[in-house]
């Protein structure tokens, strides 16, 4: 029975409407999984619920409605199917991530990869508040990172080529900002209406737009929920080993020094966040401009 006890309290066991049974959430980092997987995730399903499963908002998989006496057996079935038990309490939980530049032409960077070393470095690491992590590959921001307590975007900060330009407008016509005009004959950028999303230098024919700056913006203490709130900038990086131990130094101050029963964006000010900003930017030489 006390082994029975210790699985339920695992972060990724829900007690269900119904007290009498649980639902188990799995771990399965950005989402993905090889097929191989979802088929033994199918027959456990099947074997230790009701035959159902449930895709979740943070790209992982629920059994539903299963019985707390079968959970030993279940959480054993998992582990061998290299889908184990999942997280959802005050811990890391499950890391989402867009299909980033291996699949999306708009994506700068590998935001699957980023996501497997962050789980595997700090999922399910006990908490004093829940910390979600998000990682989107250009500023459109489909895994919503702003609404996250860690949001990581990938961002390029276009530059012409000095005077090559031939202003056809095609960069111009692309930008969806409306950032970038043709003036004299050649496209200038406005840089405060470019979000640096480079799509423009995608879409440039002559490859005449080049990345001055291909970089990473990671923001903290974003939440979604009845009261959403966008999260805050703490720092633009340039090179992914960086990005990991920035998101490593943010999870030790939020170990360190948050306070159980609120919200981490509750409490960003009582945590002196601009000090803490100012600690990881002297910290993290790199490219720390707009």
């Amino acid at each position: 029975m006390a082994h029975t006890y210790g699985i339920h309290m695992k972060g990724g066991v829900i007690t269900e409407r119904n007290a009498d049974l649980c639902t188990v959430r799995i771990r399965l980092p950005a989402g993905n999984f090889p097929v191989e997987k979802m088929r033994g995730l199918a027959a456990i399903a099947k074997r230790y619920g009701d035959g159902t499963v449930h895709v979740t908002t943070r790209q992982t998989i629920e059994i539903p409605h299963v019985k707390p006496e079968r959970l030993p057996r279940l959480a054993k079935a998992l582990v061998k199917n290299g889908t184990p038990i999942g997280s959802e309490r005050d811990e890391v939980v499950n890391i989402i991530a867009c299909p980033g530049s291996e699949r999306c032409k708009y994506a700068t960077i590998d935001t699957i990869g980023l996501a497997k070393r962050l789980d595997e470095r700090l999922f399910g690491k006990e908490m004093p508040v829940k910390i979600r992590i998000s990682i989107s590959g250009c500023p459109n921001a489909c895994t919503s990172p702003m609404l996250n307590e860690i949001g990581i975007i990938g961002r390029i900060k276009p530059k012409r080529v000095p005077g090559l330009c031939t202003g056809c407008g095609t960069c111009a016509e692309y930008c969806k900002e409306c950032a970038i005009s043709i003036r004299n004959g050649i496209s200038v950028v406005d840089d405060e209406k470019c979000v640096q999303c480079g799509v423009c230098v995608q879409s440039c024919p002559f490859h005449l737009l080049k990345s001055e700056h291909r970089h990473y913006q990671i923001v903290v203490g974003g939440r979604r929920g009845r009261h959403p709130m966008l999260g805050r900038q703490l720092i633009l990086l340039e090179d992914e080993e960086k990005v990991v131990a920035a998101v490593e130094k943010i999870i030790q101050w939020v170990y360190r020094r948050a306070w159980s029963g609120r919200l981490l964006s509750d409490q960003l000010d009582d945590l002196h966040f601009d000090r803490f900003r100012e600690e990881i930017v002297g910290e993290l030489s790199g490219y720390t401009g707009s």
